[in-house]
């Protein structure tokens, strides 16, 4: 059984097929998944030929440690921005041996939100080595913790494989 829903399940385990079949690693930079991106990829056997490493990159200072979002995007734009979700999945493709990363941040709530960036605002990029950058801002709503968490998987994953060009 399935730590997660049954169309997430499916996808991750496309993705390990097909990324598998293809010589193609992935890396994830995480923030308000903390994890659960890998975490669904890693669920499917045969993972290890695809998953290179996950960044879990909860706080600032992580974000600048681990995978080199610049202290100014983070001053200029804030941790839940577009800026800061392009730099985390460059960070986390160009510190990595994968050919697709992806990277999110976002408020799950249930606190956290104001005006500007309500409960449910997440930034999302992936990236390829073949150039292709792709980024979404999902405005899920104030659906629960769980709920924001395990659609921003969900769509992450998809962008995994328009980043890898299908």
């Amino acid at each position: 059984m399935s730590l997660f829903p049954p169309e997430t399940e499916a996808l991750a385990k496309r993705i390990i097929t097909e990324f598998s079949a293809r010589g193609l690693m992935v890396s994830t930079a995480e923030s308000c998944t903390g994890g659960l991106i890998a975490g669904a990829l890693t669920e499917i056997s045969g993972s290890s030929a695809v998953v290179d490493r996950g960044f879990v990159t909860y706080t600032n200072d992580a974000k600048l440690d681990l995978i080199g979002v610049s202290p100014e995007t983070i001053e200029a734009s804030g941790a839940v921005s577009q800026e800061t979700a392009l730099q985390m999945a460059h960070g986390a493709l160009y510190r990595s041996r994968a050919a697709v990363s992806v990277a999110v941040t976002g408020i799950a709530g249930p606190g956290g939100g104001s005006a500007d960036k309500p409960v449910g605002l997440v930034h999302l990029s992936a990236q390829s080595r073949s150039g292709i950058i792709l980024h979404r801002e999902m405005r899920y709503g104030d659906i629960g913790r769980a709920a924001v968490r395990l659609a921003t998987v969900q769509t992450a994953l998809e962008m995994l494989i328009e980043a890898a060009g299908g």
